[in-house]
């Protein structure tokens, strides 16, 4: 009898222990923020030389998120390849870039977009001096990379455009090429998230701009439970702020069409423009959970018919 005991404990034990592992092997993060940080760390590095449109460190950071959306499984949204090429005249000088385009297929409205966006590009070398633009804006890439990551264990209901965009710096170049040349139709491009600056405030606070234009977004941002010691504002649009963020990054060429948008990003720090904006400047734990807010966010925007 006792023999039969220990049989059946130990059956009992193994098929808990298999249904355990079972659980650890489905269970997934929403993103490593191991990765994140890294990703950041690397764009943002001297190798990078700044990241200038048309420079070689530009170049090479454009080949960097090519790297990692095939990694991650992001399939190109130009037929075979990922690159948009456009060129442009800022200030008398011209510049070759490329945007980078990916896609993830949803599985509710395959046909219509949410576009994900965040530049790449930054002020590259000024008097011999790197200006690697660490939250300007390898923290938006490195966001677009742990929205891939996300993608690849929830999939979206919406289609999904992730844009790393070229020539921010210089006027919104890249944004106003996609969107003046998109090659899907603008009226099924339904939202667009832009993240430009998000990896530190003393402040811990990440501003939500957009919801002054588009009333039915407060709901959405009021909706969104925040961690700890971290605030999720809305402002800088309209009203009495003294910065209007409106037209200030890539999500500005998507509103000229009518299209809904929420831009996420912080205010102006110490580094902001200059040599220091570097990766040792960030502030981790606020940029992670950032990024797990506004992909909180996405979840709620994923659900609504837009």
């Amino acid at each position: 009898m006792y023999k039969l005991f220990c049989i059946a404990v130990i059956c009992f034990l193994s098929f808990a222990d298999g249904f355990a592992q079972t659980k650890s092997q489905i269970y997934e993060p929403a993103f490593f923020e191991e990765t994140l940080l890294k990703n950041v760390e690397n764009l943002s590095s001297d190798a990078f030389e700044g990241r200038r449109t048309g420079t070689r460190g530009g170049i090479k950071a454009r080949r960097y998120i090519i790297h990692e959306f095939q990694k991650l499984g992001v399939q190109p949204l130009l037929k075979s390849k990922y690159e948009q090429p456009f060129s442009f005249d800022f200030k008398g000088t011209y510049y070759e870039a490329a945007n980078v385009l990916g896609l993830i297929k949803g599985e509710k409205y395959p046909d219509k977009y949410i576009v994900v966006s965040a530049h790449y590009d930054h002020e590259g070398i000024k008097q011999g001096v790197i200006y690697n633009g660490a939250d300007d804006n390898a923290s938006g890439v490195g966001a677009l990379f742990s929205f891939a990551e996300y993608f690849k264990y929830h999939a979206p209901q919406y289609s999904i455009i992730l844009a790393a965009f070229d020539g921010e710096e210089l006027g919104l170049q890249g944004a106003k090429y996609f969107v003046n040349n998109s090659k899907v139709p603008l009226k099924k491009i339904v939202f667009n998230i832009n993240m430009d600056m998000i990896s530190r405030s003393d402040k811990n606070e990440l501003f939500a701009v957009g919801t002054s234009h588009y009333p039915f977004l407060r709901s959405v941002i009021k909706g969104i439970k925040t961690p700890e010691n971290f605030k999720l504002s809305m402002g800088h649009d309209e009203g009495n702020w003294k910065e209007d963020w409106t037209h200030a990054s890539d999500h500005a060429p998507f509103h000229k069409q009518g299209i809904p948008f929420l831009y996420f990003g912080v205010e102006d720090h110490s580094d902001y423009h200059e040599p220091t904006d570097d990766y040792e400047n960030i502030q981790p734990a606020f940029y992670t959970n950032a990024v797990k807010v506004i992909i909180s966010v996405f979840e709620k925007l994923d659900q609504l018919s837009l």
